[in-house]
C-alpha cells in the first residue's frame, strides 16, 4: 500500500456518497507498499480501505481482482470484500483514477513471524488454492519468466551504472530460468504476493489475506515459492529451515504437492527471488521524489537469489520427502 495521488475531503465525500456507507468522518493515507494509493477511511460506523489504482494497474484487470475477493469470501476464505454502490457496481473514479472501497479486515501483520505463523500461512494458502479452483475468471501473470528480462532491461536503462557483479549474476540466472522454468505444473488462481504485510493474524491465528492486486492464474507451487522467500528467511538473510518445514508441511497436509511440483521447487524459489529483486530494483531507481512510499531494498532479494542457486532439492527447504513417501 502507498500514496501516490492526494485527494481532498470534498472529493472523497462525493466519491463515497453512492456507496451508502454513511457520513465521512476521517481518512488518512497509508504509506506501506509500492503499487497503488491507499487510504484508511472512517465513514458511518465502519472502517474501509479505499484504493486508487495507479498507472501500473490495468483497469481491465480490476474485475478479476475484485471478483476473486468476492469468490473467496463465499468459500470461507477471510479477505476484504468490495463495497457495492447503489447500482450494484464496485468501481468508481476519484482524482482521475479508478477507485474502489473494501471492508476493513481485523488483525495485524507479523513483523517477526514464528514457525507457528508460517504454518498458518501454509494452511491458509492451500485452502485458498482449493477455494479458487472453480473461480471462473483467469488472468495471466504479468510478472513471470517471460517478463523478467524486459524488466531487467528497463532497470539497466534507468540506471546505466548498474553494479557489474549484480549484472552478471542476474544475466546468468535469467538464462538458467528461461531454460529450466517448468511449464506443466498444476495451475490455478494464486495470490502471488503473500508477504507478511499481506497476511493478518490475531495472536497466532490467521485472520485473513489482503492485497490481491498481483493475483493471477499460474502454477500453484509458484505461490508456495513466493511464500518461502517472504516468510522463511531471518533478518540476517539466513534461511530458517524450521519455518520452511512448518510452512511446507502445513500446505502439503491440505493440498498435497505433486512430485513434479516438489522437484521444481528450487527453480520456482529462485525465480520468485529474481522477480521481487527486479521489481524492487525498478521501483528503487524510478520512484518519483516526494511520493509517500516506503521503497523496499532490492539487496534483500539479491542475497536470496544467491541462496537459492545453492539448493538442489526441496529437502533443503525443510520438506520431509521420506515421511511423504511412507505416509
Amino acid at each position: 500500500m502507498a500514496v501516490y495521488t492526494d485527494i481532498s475531503e470534498d472529493e472523497l465525500r462525493d466519491f463515497i456518497a453512492p456507496y451508502g456507507v454513511g457520513e465521512l468522518k476521517s481518512y488518512k493515507g497509508i504509506a506501506e507498499g509500492v503499487e497503488n494509493s491507499n487510504f484508511l477511511v472512517h465513514a458511518g460506523d465502519d472502517t474501509f480501505i479505499l484504493t486508487l489504482y495507479e498507472k501500473r494497474v490495468d483497469p481491465a484487470d480490476l474485475p478479476f481482482f475484485l471478483g476473486l475477493m468476492e469468490h473467496l469470501a463465499t468459500h470461507d476464505i477471510s479477505c476484504p470484500l468490495p463495497v457495492k454502490r447503489g447500482d450494484g457496481t464496485v468501481l468508481g473514479e476519484l482524482a482521475g483514477r479508478p477507485a474502489a472501497m473494501v471492508t476493513f479486515l481485523e488483525g495485524v501483520w507479523m513483523r517477526r513471524p514464528s514457525a507457528v505463523h508460517c504454518a498458518g500461512v501454509g494452511t491458509g494458502m492451500a485452502r485458498m488454492h482449493l477455494a479458487g479452483a472453480d473461480f471462473a475468471m483467469q488472468r495471466r501473470n504479468g510478472l513471470t519468466v517471460e517478463d523478467w528480462r524486459p524488466l531487467w532491461q528497463q532497470c539497466l536503462k534507468a540506471h546505466p551504472g548498474m553494479d557489474r557483479d549484480l549484472a552478471q549474476e542476474t544475466e546468468a540466472l535469467l538464462a538458467t530460468l528461461e531454460e529450466q522454468w517448468p511449464r506443466d505444473l498444476p495451475q490455478g488462481t494464486i495470490h502471488a504476493d503473500l508477504f507478511p504485510d499481506n497476511v493478518f493474524f490475531l495472536g497466532d491465528e490467521l485472520s485473513g489475506f489482503i492485497d490481491f492486486y498481483f493475483a493471477c492464474t499460474d502454477a500453484l507451487a509458484y505461490d508456495v515459492a513466493v511464500a518461502l522467500n517472504a516468510w522463511c528467511f531471518e533478518r540476517d538473510h539466513s534461511y530458517n529451515i524450521t519455518k520452511g518445514k512448518a510452512l511446507l508441511d502445513a500446505y502439503d497436509r491440505v493440498r498435497p504437492l505433486t512430485d513434479p511440483e516438489i522437484e521444481a521447487l528450487p527453480v520456482l524459489a529462485a525465480g520468485a527471488s529474481l522477480r521481487f529483486m527486479l521489481t524492487r530494483l525498478y521501483d528503487w531507481v524510478t520512484t518519483p521524489e516526494g511520493s509517500l512510499v516506503v521503497k523496499k531494498d532490492p539487496q534483500e532479494y539479491i542475497r536470496k537469489m544467491r541462496f537459492h542457486r545453492t539448493i538442489g532439492s526441496a529437502r533443503e527447504y525443510g520438506l520431509d520427502l521420506h515421511a511423504r513417501k511412507s505416509a
